[in-house]
């Protein structure tokens, strides 16, 4: 049974910038401060091309190696990068051998979610720094091993929730957190991202390009299932965890940021499912999580569908077509207070009075990337802005919304109703919801979204009350040598 969570306030409350240099050897106390710091970037499709160029673009920092299972897109990125930056550079096709090499003071790391934990415990117990993409974990487990595998080796580990680091968005919380809209009655966070299917193809190929083993790693070593094995990984579970977990970890991490919830709610709730076409996709497409934090919930929403389903019919016309909030934003938090409300998008944050005049803006956009590595030069935990522990709560709460619909039964829609008729809010969401559904022609009367069951968790142990399915479920079974250790 996990035992009690060091909390990041207990954390940096206990521990100096002293302290923690002492405690490392010399060779690693304060690595780079006196010559480059040197990264190693894994996973290179995708975000993992941004992690090159961001860490590059940075003064006394130099990317010493690359490292990608896919001999294909190790290659290409490797040309790439002498091209650009003018010296050759070490690749490797397992995480592991970046990790032996002494010449390595941080893993940064973009692979598929179910390698996020394990390559970080790898990487803090090898002696370095880690920046981990979002979410930091596949489940809720392995991200508390992360936690104290970073505490325990006294290492730095950042999150890849780069709102954190947007001055925009922080004066966006500040604002809020100081009452100047009252007290916080709820948070909606929403991610309306077209998602098209992907195929029913049953059993696909991996490229020969790659060690399908490697890939798989903690993941169970089981033929692929679908068409794509790059990104489409993201909606099937054994993998990914769905848009709650791949967009909406960032607005999840907004929302719980302005609560300034410092642990998992004690309720978690999901209305959801995979609804409007057919394909080898498993995660919902359209989904409601309700999170019962006392004072002020959250309630999340994921919607990859566009407004109508005539517009399913074009991919262009999907993308174009997709549900906005006032004032037209997809992607975002709305904060609802007692005397207005604050809506946080990617692009920065919007002040409303009760009567909807706009009475504030916030914009300014941050280096993540850089508030990592200052943090790594001086040694000082504090400095971080998406500490392992503050982006494994928001990642947890991602799991939970998963395991409250695995566990949940079809329902029609008048017992979805049901559901969300726990609190105000939800319902709200819910009753804008079936009529997004029944624009896309998605019939309530038939039991087509699942009503999730109700999680009762304990905020100590992070485990689920009297719930054996559950609590299986906050972790995995594991394959050899691919194993997340528990760390106490």
């Amino acid at each position: 049974m996990p035992a009690m969570p060091v909390t990041r306030r207990a954390f940096l409350g206990g521990l100096s910038t002293g302290a923690l240099a002492g405690s490392l050897p010399a060779s690693a106390r304060v690595a780079g401060a006196n010559r480059d710091v040197r990264v190693a970037v894994v996973g290179l499709r995708g975000q993992g091309r941004t992690h090159i160029a961001r860490f590059a673009a940075l003064e006394h920092v130099r990317v010493v190696a690359l490292c990608d299972v896919d001999r294909d897109v190790l290659a290409a990125q490797r040309a790439a990068f002498e091209k650009r930056y003018g010296y050759a550079i070490d690749g490797h096709g397992d995480v592991r051998e970046v990790l032996d090499r002494d010449d390595v003071d941080v893993v940064s790391t973009a692979t598929p979610n179910h390698w996020h934990a394990l390559i970080g415990v790898w990487a803090v117990d090898a002696g370095k720094d880690a920046y981990i993409e979002k979410p930091i974990s596949h489940n809720v487990w392995e991200g508390r091993q992360l936690v104290r595998a970073a505490r325990r080796a006294r290492r730095l580990v950042q999150g890849g929730t780069q709102s954190r680091s947007f001055p925009g968005i922080r004066a966006a919380v500040q604002y809020v957190q100081e009452g100047r809209l009252g007290a916080i009655e709820w948070v909606h966070a929403i991610c309306y991202k077209p998602r098209p299917p992907i195929g029913k193809v049953g059993l696909g190929r991996p490229p020969e390009s790659v060690d399908y083993s490697l890939w798989c790693g903690p993941a169970p070593f089981e033929p692929l299932r679908r068409r794509e094995l790059h990104y489409d990984w993201h909606w099937q579970w054994a993998t990914g965890n769905g848009d709650l977990g791949n967009q909406g970890i960032h607005q999840m991490d907004v929302a719980r940021w302005v609560l300034g919830a410092e642990g998992l709610p004690p309720r978690v709730v999901s209305i959801g499912g995979r609804v409007g076409y057919d394909d080898d996709g498993e995660t919902p497409n359209t989904q409601l999580v309700f999170y019962d934090y006392a004072g002020a919930p959250i309630v999340f929403e994921v919607r990859g569908l566009p407004r109508s389903k005539e517009q399913q019919a074009d991919r262009k016309a999907w993308e174009r077509g997709m549900d906005r909030v006032h004032p037209g934003v997809s992607i975002g938090v709305t904060v609802h207070c007692a005397q207005g409300r604050m809506v946080i998008d990617t692009a920065g944050a919007r002040a409303f009075d009760r009567d909807g005049a706009q009475v504030a803006e916030f914009t300014g956009e941050g280096d993540h990337y850089a508030n990592f590595l200052a943090a790594v030069r001086a040694r000082d935990p504090s400095l971080l802005h998406a500490d392992v522990e503050e982006t494994h709560l928001s990642s947890a709460l991602c799991h939970l919304g998963g395991i409250s619909h695995l566990l949940g039964e079809h329902a029609t829609a008048r017992e979805a109703g049901e559901v969300a008729a726990l609190h105000p809010a939800f319902e709200r969401c819910w009753h804008d919801l079936r009529e997004h559904l029944a624009c896309n022609g998605i019939d309530g009367a038939r039991p087509v979204l699942v009503a999730g069951r109700t999680l009762q968790v304990d905020q100590v142990s992070e485990l689920i009350h009297g719930d054996h399915a559950a609590n299986a479920l906050l972790t995995r079974p594991y394959r050899d040598p691919f194993v997340v250790p528990a760390v106490v």
